[in-house]
């Protein structure tokens, strides 16, 4: 079966949406309900097989492939999802069902990969159900299948209502007031009058309807339209104010009502805007309405249109710096990709198709990046006393894959470097222009090459030219990379991962000085002693332990992985 993106929503009932304490209130499936929900189900529960019971697994799945067949055919309005990836929340579940209908309770149980969902009405559970009957429905690039549950409706355990998540309660509250607003934007769109449920008038701010977004890894800019094209998918946006403090770019976003903030505010919070960089942190601003003075590529009252541009025009962001403004064009349009790839996630089709996720290799970007998209750095200044491409190709790998590496044959000084998509040229370039290598400060840019050359037979080369296209230790070529997550800028601390459990910290710390680093500080991290950080002398130091550590063998099956982190012991 083909994969599929989710279908325009139905059209709704032509009388006002129910409000929240309607006959079909939201509710949150919770760990103690889902386990009696199990218990009392014909469900199946999917769980990874273990490698060394092959045969058992096989007749085990056939088993399970008959029970889950026999239940496809009874409608109902909870629909069962199973292969659900471990970090699914309750807002990507609900996303799969609302194109279809009103969603009014979901649960999610991680540590089984499953999922369930009611809908409002049955018809639109058998809507979902046969949808996806011909085509695979897809979370994180991952497939999940849809089905009937033997459930009439999803009862959960009420006592431990404080357990709610306030993310899990913000997806069901925004599914509602998305829906809502579909049904308005449809019907009004079909000729009807309808009334603001304030009476008409607009709330002009109060506690909590003010956001403060700074971005994080800001490898291109952000201008006020692309952050309006982002926002207003969760409520009007009422006004924006952007501004630079501590060396960040920040934005104060106001919204009429807090449902609308909150809604933005779980939806984008650690989100990229491209891939890989433009992170999105938001909290709630003190402040409760903001006061715009002028319209320009600043700051935009979009309840007031008359006010003066001040110092900058307006429209002036409309056309410059290269980004494409405004990027969503009408129902079901997607995102354009800022490099031609595609992704592999769930969006709202009815809302601009908005797929944002956390750390995926294959992001569609909100506008197209104002950059050259060159592959090829040109590095130089370099120690060639003792650069080698492999130390280039471990150092420039923590932010990209690198694919081939050109130390100048008669200027040892300088290299060229290839890396496998632009943005990952930009990130190195953005994060290691200037950074002490060897004892040198290495300077980087973009190259006017658009591959590096491999030598030509019989051509004197003295092995200064490689090839890693092929390199197992490449760190983003696995769809989804977490690796994604986790790129910072050079540090004196170093993560390190892939430690097996025979490994002690004084065998790590023995490894380090060996090779000539002192150690400063050594913290496993408590929950998964896999992983640790390390604090060297200097950032220098952290550098060249990066190069000579990573790949370092641990065990027969285990090698070490080093990269920069955030953090500090």
């Amino acid at each position: 079966m083909m994969s599929c993106p989710l279908p325009l929503p139905l059209l709704p009932a032509l009388h006002p949406q129910p409000t929240l304490t309607s006959d079909f209130p939201i509710h949150i499936g919770i760990k103690r309900g889902s386990d009696e929900l199990l218990s009392q189900s014909g469900v199946t529960v999917m769980a990874p097989a273990a490698p060394h019971h092959a045969d058992n697994n096989n007749q085990d799945s056939a088993a399970k492939k008959v029970k889950l067949e026999q239940n496809v055919g009874k409608p109902s309005r909870v629909i069962h999802i199973r292969n659900i990836p471990n970090e699914t929340t309750e807002a990507e579940i609900i996303q799969l069902g609302l194109p279809f209908g009103r969603v009014t309770n979901v649960l999610v149980l991680k540590g089984k990969n499953q999922a369930f969902l009611e809908m409002a009405e049955e018809i639109s559970a058998v809507a979902m159900v046969a949808y996806f009957g011909g085509c695979v429905a897809q979370l994180r690039g991952r497939a999940v299948y849809v089905q009937f549950s033997n459930h009439k409706e999803l009862k959960t355990d009420q006592t431990h209502s404080n357990a709610q998540s306030a993310s899990a309660q913000a997806a069901l509250q925004a599914a509602q007031v998305i829906s809502n607003s579909a049904g308005a934007a449809l019907v009004a769109g079909a000729g009807a009058a309808l009334q603001p449920a304030n009476g008409g008038t607009e709330i002009q701010g109060g506690p909590n309807t003010v956001l403060r977004v700074i971005i994080e890894h800001m490898l291109y800019p952000i201008v006020l339209d692309v952050l309006y094209s982002i926002f207003q998918r969760y409520g009007k946006v009422l006004k924006i104010v952007t501004f630079t403090k501590n060396n960040s770019f920040q934005a104060l976003i106001q919204y009429p009502d807090t449902v609308s903030a909150q809604t933005a505010k779980t939806a984008l919070d650690g989100q990229n805007i491209y891939n890989g960089c433009c992170t999105l942190r938001i909290d709630y601003s003190k402040m409760t309405c903001l006061n715009v003075k002028y319209n320009n590529d600043k700051s935009r009252d979009y309840t007031n249109p008359t006010l003066p541009s001040g110092d900058g025009d307006a429209h002036q962001l409309l056309t410059s710096g290269g980004v494409l403004a405004p990027p969503f064009l009408g129902l079901g349009s997607g995102l354009a990709s800022p490099y031609g790839v595609g992704v592999g996630g769930v969006g709202l089709p009815a809302f601009g198709a908005l797929t944002l996720t956390p750390a995926s290799p294959a992001l569609r970007a909100l506008a197209a990046p104002p950059m050259p998209l060159a592959t090829v750095l040109l590095v130089s200044n370099l120690n060639e006393e003792m650069v080698t491409p492999d130390a280039l190709f471990t150092l420039f790998g923590v932010y990209g894959d690198v694919q081939r590496v050109k130390i100048l044959y008669n200027k040892k000084d300088s290299a060229l470097i290839q890396m496998a998509e632009p943005h990952q040229a930009h990130l190195a370039m953005t994060h290691m222009d200037k950074l002490r290598v060897f004892g040198k400060a290495m300077r980087v840019m973009l190259s006017k090459h658009q591959t590096v050359q491999l030598p030509k037979e019989g051509q004197p080369d003295a092995g200064l030219t490689r090839d890693y296209s092929q390199s197992p230790l490449h760190r983003f070529k696995k769809p989804g990379s977490k690796n994604y997550q986790n790129i910072y800028p050079p540090s004196a601390t170093l993560h390190l991962s892939n430690i097996p459990a025979t490994v002690s910290e004084e065998d790590i710390k023995e490894a380090f000085t060996k090779r000539g680093f002192t150690i400063k500080a050594f913290k496993f991290f408590p929950k998964d002693r896999k992983m640790a950080l390390v604090q060297l002398m200097s950032i220098d130091d952290a550098v060249a332990a990066l190069i000579k550590m990573h790949n370092y063998q641990l065990s027969e099956s285990n090698h070490l992985r080093v990269s920069f982190s955030k953090s500090s012991i």
